[in-house]
């Protein structure tokens, strides 16, 4: 892609200029300072590829100014704490700006060195990441560049003169294209020389050329579009959205994001519609369970577009109320039941019931779900977590097919753990990957034929493995299988934990 960015300081691009509008909220003392958009260029790069050319150019300052050496970090948060007050003893340190519809993720300071120090001194600088969506259901990433300064008279010669310095980037999912676009946070409203401009301008041409850089390759190892049609989904998509996504959003009832979310579950529903589309094409849809169905968004849009399901959790949300309705689902005897769609549950699969048990407490069975379905129901597990490795065991138990998207590392008891690294040396070995290796191959062992699909989802946890017919005629052992990967042993005390936590939370 060429580069040719748009200029947001001319007329005619005012309209473009206020989508890319960054607003801080008034949690800050004072009046939050005004932050100028000046160039924005179209980008096919996504959320977790801007991420990763910002971090190697915040750790590699020299790829923007031959002036600069090198940069020593100082600080690198990430979590709750990026949020809270500067950290000491760093001097000048300005307070993180908080922004509408983003939240800060990860903090780092470092400390730029000047090629000549004898002509510059060094500088002190935070780098910000923030993350979140916009209102009409794009992934945005943003990070924020505030020098350690009190005056821009204090601000060395290869630094602009501005107080801050910021690059977006808007991602749509569905059509995987996205922008980029510079701004800064000027000292005040009076002249500002040509330089500056010119900075802008050359700080984004090396945003926009690694970030290519790098989509040209980061493509060639992830592969979208592969059980659904680009085209076909985007469609799907938008009809759902058109449909749905405002009242959803105005609607929310949680205390999480609603855009993150709404839009999330509407490109997973589209992707599952029209997975379904192919796989029932002459025959009735089985039904559907949503195991660890969370806030049940995905389970109330799917039933509101006539696919019937339903889904459990072990603890009940708020938006459960909104959510809930009475569904018509298929039993084991092949007749039809009316229950509700979301419903509280723990599982304690049948499985691990002659097992020998690791605690005295006993569970009521108005608390427990089995992990049997009727054969065919197609088994959901969209970031189930705890759940998610047992996801493939249960389909193959009653014969099922499924859909799982990994999140959260757990074993079979239900514990947090960090799954082995793969056994392809050359794949990488970070504790996501090494997750959706893992619960791949325990898939694999339970004889299904894996497909796996990147959603074109607002999240960097978008692998799917989809798990649609068996791979042969031998019938696995299942009991083996689970000692193969660690045992069971402990899951019952968990489980019990888990429903006591929920008894003292309501």
């Amino acid at each position: 892609m060429p580069f040719a960015p748009l200029d947001l300081g001319e007329p005619e691009a005012q309209a473009t200029a206020a989508s890319v509008q960054l607003l801080e909220t008034s949690d800050q003392d004072g009046r939050p300072p005004r932050w100028t958009p000046l160039f924005k260029h179209e980008c096919s790069f996504d959320a977790a590829v801007f991420d990763k050319v910002m971090l190697n150019t915040i750790k590699n300052p020299n790829l923007n100014s031959s002036w600069l050496f090198r940069a020593d970090i100082l600080l690198d948060q990430n979590g709750p704490e990026v949020s809270g007050p500067p950290v000491s003893p760093l001097d000048h340190q300005p307070p993180l700006p908080v922004f509408q519809g983003l939240e800060a993720n990860r903090l780092l300071v470092r400390r730029m060195i000047p090629r000549n120090e004898q002509r510059d001194k060094p500088l002190e600088q935070t780098c910000a990441f923030y993350a979140g969506s916009t209102p009409d259901g794009l992934q945005r990433s943003l990070i924020i560049y505030l020098p350690h300064v009190k005056s821009e008279f204090d601000m060395p010669f290869y630094h602009p003169a501005v107080k801050g310095i910021a690059f977006l980037h808007d991602w749509d999912p569905a059509a995987a294209k996205g922008t980029v676009s510079t701004h800064y946070c000027f000292f005040d409203d009076g002249d500002r020389p040509e330089k500056l401009t010119r900075t802008a301008l050359n700080l984004l041409r090396v945003l926009h050329k690694h970030g290519e850089g790098q989509a040209a390759g980061y493509k060639k190892r992830v592969n979208h579009d592969v059980l659904v049609p680009q085209a076909t989904l985007q469609t799907r998509y938008a009809t759902l959205k058109r449909k749905y996504a405002r009242s959803f959003v105005l609607d929310w009832e949680e205390t999480t994001d609603p855009t993150k979310h709404v839009f999330e579950d509407l490109c997973i529903a589209a992707f599952l519609i029209e997975l379904w589309s192919q796989m029932y094409t002459d025959v009735e849809f089985p039904g559907f369970v949503d195991i660890g169905c969370g806030n049940g968004l995905l389970v109330h849009i799917l039933n509101r577009e006539n696919y019937s399901g339903w889904g459990f959790d072990a603890r009940a949300r708020k938006s459960w109320a909104k959510y809930s309705t009475n569904v018509q689902v298929r039993t084991s005897s092949g007749s039809i039941e009316e229950r509700q769609s979301l419903e509280t549950r723990v599982l304690l699969p049948s499985v691990t019931r002659d097992m020998q048990q690791d605690t005295t407490d006993i569970i009521s069975d108005d608390q427990i779900h089995d992990g049997l379905f009727p054969k065919g129901t197609f088994i959901i597990s969209n970031h189930a977590d705890e759940l998610t490795p047992w996801t493939p065991i249960l389909a193959r138990i009653s014969d099922c097919p499924f859909i799982m998207i990994p999140c959260c590392s757990h074993n079979l008891t239900g514990a947090r753990f960090r799954a082995p690294p793969p056994k392809d040396k050359t794949a990488s070995s970070s504790a996501y990957n090494s997750l959706c290796e893992w619960v791949a191959r325990i898939a694999s062992d339970c004889g299904w034929k894996v497909e796996k699909e990147m959603l074109r989802i607002p999240s960097t946890r978008n692998t799917a493995f989809v798990g649609r017919c068996s791979a042969g005629d031998t019938q696995p052992d299942v009991h083996a299988i689970l000692q193969r990967y660690g045992g069971t042993h402990g899951y019952y005390d968990n489980v019990v934990k888990l429903l006591q936590a929920n008894t003292r939370g309501h």
